[in-house]
């Protein structure tokens, strides 16, 4: 289990860009589940259907059999808090979105996240160079029919997929870059024994690839520091980019947060398997590999 606080910056950029309000933003809280395979998704959303002890909103956002252009996939469930005692009366309606994805598709989303994050490109947002966000899109293709889930409009069938997939991967030397993230993404391999009596943690990604981990005793101490730092950010453009982040084991915080160390190691293997002519397989959580 990890959690962090929504950073100012993307509640600020999606007030920027849309017509909600801050009160009726409806993933101002939210968490996610990573499920080990599409039937395992499917399951989980059935079951929470059948029995859930608070309110899901009518529309949800099924991003996983409507895929959105870039590639995006998860399935988002609005929910509204139904308050069982008398102490969380105050929090009834508040509004909460769970994102439901596989293990696929979030190392998609890690992956976009990391090359941004390395080429300091914001690729999640769609703002960058043109083949990385073309060679995402056709990875997610691939994922879908692996995961057999309908492929978003806009890309070819198949074997045009991988077609196209080996003439970037040539051209920007796509799994080489994802290669190096790992080791040209510099953090302390000592934080669990520095930081193990802290569950709260400031992440601090900088634009000479530096990651500098910061422990908190308490969430409002680490709360003033990434506001100084989002100050700093928006008032002197200071390249970075902070999380803070709390975690029930330090010692899993790159397992559980790898967007900030650079762990693309799943995607950047399938992407060099269908390259090489190999076909992209469901992965499954029993397997140790893919």
């Amino acid at each position: 289990m990890a959690s962090r606080p929504k950073r100012m910056a993307s509640i600020c950029r999606k007030l920027r860009e849309s017509t909600t309000n801050l009160d009726t933003m409806n993933d101002i809280g939210g968490c996610r589940a990573i499920m080990p395979d599409i039937q395992s998704v499917r399951l989980l959303l059935a079951s929470m259907r059948d029995k859930f002890p608070h309110e899901i909103r009518s529309r949800e956002f099924n991003y996983i059999d409507e895929p959105k252009p870039d590639g995006y996939r998860s399935h988002h469930v609005v929910l509204q808090y139904r308050p069982r005692t008398a102490e969380t009366e105050d929090f009834e309606g508040r509004r909460i979105e769970l994102q439901v994805r596989t293990t696929l598709q979030h190392s998609w989303a890690t992956a976009v996240e990391a090359v941004g994050l390395f080429r300091r490109q914001d690729l999640k947002h769609g703002n960058g160079e043109q083949d990385w966000l073309r060679l995402f899109q056709l990875m997610s293709a691939e994922f879908a029919q692996v995961e057999q889930c309908p492929i978003h409009v806009g890309v070819p069938e198949h074997d045009d997929r991988v077609r196209e997939l080996r003439d970037i991967n040539s051209r920007i030397g796509a799994t080489s870059v994802l290669e190096d993230i790992p080791n040209l993404t510099l953090h302390s391999k000592n934080v669990a024994q520095s930081a193990r009596n802290f569950r709260h943690l400031l992440v601090e990604y900088s634009a000479d690839r530096n990651v500098a981990i910061q422990p908190f005793r308490t969430l409002m101490l680490g709360a003033r520091k990434l506001e100084d730092i989002e100050k700093k950010i928006a008032l002197r453009g200071v390249d970075s980019t902070a999380v803070l982040v709390e975690v029930d084991k330090v010692e899993r915080l790159v397992e559980i947060y790898p967007n900030y160390f650079g762990d693309v190691s799943l995607f950047a293997r399938i992407l060099k398997s269908i390259c090489s002519g190999k076909a992209a397989v469901e992965y499954k959580a029993s397997r140790t590999g893919w």
